[in-house]
């Protein structure tokens, strides 16, 4: 995989350039804003772009923008985005338009490097990577009738599972539980939820957290 690095830490910059070489990636560049990103991605079309949100020069959301603009840009294009905090908002807003090639990661999933390695992967192969503590924090809502309250234990548990972005299979792998209980638990969802019928396994993630973020 040929990958962009975008993170304004040298040390953790230097750190994935590393990691990527000794699994047998390419770090294009690794660049330390957000602003140079942007034309490195035109020039040198990569497979996938890892961006810090904060970037120089106000540290606020350089980086997230450009995400943005790139997923406008180049659609083939990968796109992972870290953070150092839970940014409910921020996650909605990578998401806008669809929920493929695209992930949100807390730094400190990058120290856990097979979970690193797994959504940078995934985003490749046209997934979605959303960090748990994201999807968890989206999901465990008690305001006054919340539709979430609707769901069995189990059937929020597939759906934090289904939001993290994996697959019914994998859905099925992790909870230990058969593919069709998973796709039975899946249709209860969207029906008490009341979303819209939607087809494809990114559009329905994009659908739950849209409808959480509400």
């Amino acid at each position: 995989m040929r990958v962009i690095l975008a993170e304004d830490s040298t040390l953790l910059r230097e750190g994935l350039v590393r990691l990527l070489a000794e699994e047998g990636h390419e770090a294009l560049a690794a660049l330390g804003d957000a602003e140079t990103l942007l034309t490195e991605v035109e020039e040198r079309r990569p497979d996938a772009v890892v961006v810090d949100i904060r970037m120089p020069p106000t540290h606020t959301d350089e980086g997230l923008r450009a995400a943005v603009e790139i997923r406008e840009r180049r659609p083939e294009v990968g796109v992972l985005v870290l953070s150092q905090h839970v940014e409910r908002s921020y996650a909605a807003k990578l998401l806008a338009s669809n929920a493929e090639r695209v992930g949100y990661l807390l730094k400190d999933r990058v120290a856990q490097v097979e979970e690193f390695l797994d959504a940078l992967e995934r985003i490749h192969a046209g997934g979605a990577v959303i960090d748990p503590e994201v999807v968890r924090q989206l999901v465990v809502r008690t305001t006054h009738g919340d539709p979430l309250a609707r769901l069995t234990p189990r059937e929020r548990t597939v759906l934090e599972a289904l939001a993290e972005g994996h697959t019914n299979a994998a859905i099925a792998q992790k909870l230990h539980i058969s593919l069709s209980s998973v796709e039975k638990n899946l249709n209860t969802v969207f029906d008490k939820l009341e979303l819209t019928h939607t087809t494809g396994y990114s559009r329905r993630i994009l659908a739950v957290l849209r409808y959480l973020e509400s």
